[in-house]
């Protein structure tokens, strides 16, 4: 049946979907198990996100309490928030029993904050309650709002053969073990142990004898992504969590580390694209206008500084109206060589590879400027001496506004991203409309200007 389901499992398709409805209709609960049986919860999260709320519903009532945990954490969030408004307090309680802390808390952190109360009071197990009250009163944002309190820990103190027996009894609780962590009697993280010394150890032997001293951390106080970094950084799998005294709180693994790149790509796509806050296509009117608007509104003043620039140059105008055809040309130039530039020092400064002094940055970037500008430049000008018939000072006015053009739009486009960064603003405010906007001004307004000096007026 796995094999079976396998070959669907990437396809989900519309036929397979019909049939859990068809099924989900005829209250066929044998078959409607025997279908789902074998899918990984993900697959079956999926199959959820396309049923009505009912019919979900219905779903998630024929799981075990296992897979209906692990679905709940794969639901769309719109999706999981109404799936939990029509369960009970004490069947979440339930579900959040089968959860590692983090994911327990992650979903109580999405529940109205009297329901949550609710939802705790009904958790059995005290010491996963109060521990998923910990991670509740961390920022979202931080390592401790990311990490887990299961783990694997050893006591320098132990002898191998004492540490072994503990393991297997810490490892129950641990959905998937990649390190087991060296604390001391405070219990103060003072190193990590590998599973190969310990195997191949006398049984006598202490800890603190085989133990390596050298382990990466992060404060429980850390940004949730300066923790992404260093784990990239140095390509870990899990890294531990302390506090202020070094004492071990926590771990966090490497699948909520995706899930917090994943979600600042899609924050930093946004803003590139002008979009305010965090909102997906099938929110309200209301929130998308909300998310859009204010950068829209920012494009249209924009607009409105070019058109007065361009009524403060009518003599020009009147005399050279061809000018006006090469406006979309100057002011699109200027906007893609913009975003190019900030796009590539945003990535950058996301990735943490923009090292060395600004002025080198940015004499780099001007000398680019100058290689693409004179080549744009060049093309430009045969185009309109021998399409649109324009004289040679028109053809060279429109090759030396791009090459001035391209120069200042990489110049901002460079500059805007680091000193944002430097300042502790997101730097992806400053791709997309901001800056094609600002350029579009300084474009129109350095076309107008070099106009103005070459053809005499």
């Amino acid at each position: 049946m796995l094999e079976e389901n396998e070959n669907i499992q990437f396809q989900l398709s519309d036929e397979l979907i019909e049939q859990v409805e068809f099924l989900v209709e005829q209250k066929n609960d044998k078959e409607l198990q025997k279908l789902l049986n074998g899918f990984h919860y993900a697959d079956i999260a999926e199959i959820l996100d396309e049923l009505n709320l009912d019919e979900a519903m219905y779903v998630i009532k024929l799981l075990d309490s296992e897979t209906t945990s692990d679905v709940l954490m794969e639901l769309d969030e719109d999706n999981r928030e109404k799936v939990l408004r029509n369960l009970s307090a004490k069947e979440i309680a339930e579900e959040i029993e089968e959860l590692d802390t983090d994911d327990a808390a992650d979903i109580i952190a999405e529940l109205p904050e009297e329901r949550q109360q609710e939802v705790i009071s009904n958790i059995e197990d005290e010491d996963h309650k109060a521990e998923i009250r910990e991670l509740l009163a961390y920022d979202e944002d931080t390592a401790g709002g990311l990490m887990a309190k299961e783990l694997v820990k050893v006591y320098e103190t132990w002898t191998v053969a004492g540490c072994l027996r503990r393991i297997r009894g810490q490892a129950k609780e641990v959905t998937r073990v990649h390190s087991i962590y060296v604390v001391n009697k405070q219990n103060r993280l003072i190193g990590r142990l590998s599973l190969k010394d310990l195997i191949v150890a006398k049984s006598d032997q202490k800890i603190s004898d085989i133990y390596i001293k050298s382990v990466d951390s992060v404060n429980v106080h850390d940004d949730a992504e300066d923790v992404a970094k260093v784990m990239q950084k140095y390509d870990l799998e899990a890294i531990p969590v302390v506090d202020n005294h070094q004492r071990l709180l926590g771990r966090i693994t490497i699948d909520d580390i995706v899930d917090v790149m994943k979600e600042e790509a899609e924050k930093d796509y946004q803003l590139a694209a002008g979009i305010t806050s965090d909102v997906e296509a099938d929110d309200s009117i209301w929130e998308l206008t909300k998310a859009r608007l204010p950068w829209l509104l920012i494009g249209m003043f924009g607009g409105i500084g070019a058109a007065t620039i361009i009524t403060n140059f009518q003599v020009v105008m009147k005399s050279y109206s061809i000018l006006l055809i090469f406006v979309p040309l100057i002011q699109a130039t200027a906007g893609n060589v913009g975003v190019q530039s900030s796009a590539i020092v945003v990535q950058g400064l996301a990735n943490d590879t923009i090292k060395g002094e600004i002025l080198k940055r940015l004499f780099k970037e001007f000398l680019l400027g100058l290689v693409n500008g004179i080549a744009i430049a060049f093309v430009a000008i045969i185009i309109s001496h021998f399409f649109f018939r324009t004289d040679y000072l028109v053809s060279l006015t429109l090759g030396a506004a791009l090459i001035t053009v391209i120069i200042i739009a990489a110049l901002i486009g460079t500059f805007i991203p680091i000193f944002l960064d430097k300042r502790g603003i997101d730097p992806a405010v400053a791709t997309g409309p901001f800056i094609t906007t600002s350029n579009d001004i300084f474009g129109i307004l350095l076309y107008f200007l070099i106009a103005k000096l070459i053809l005499g007026f």
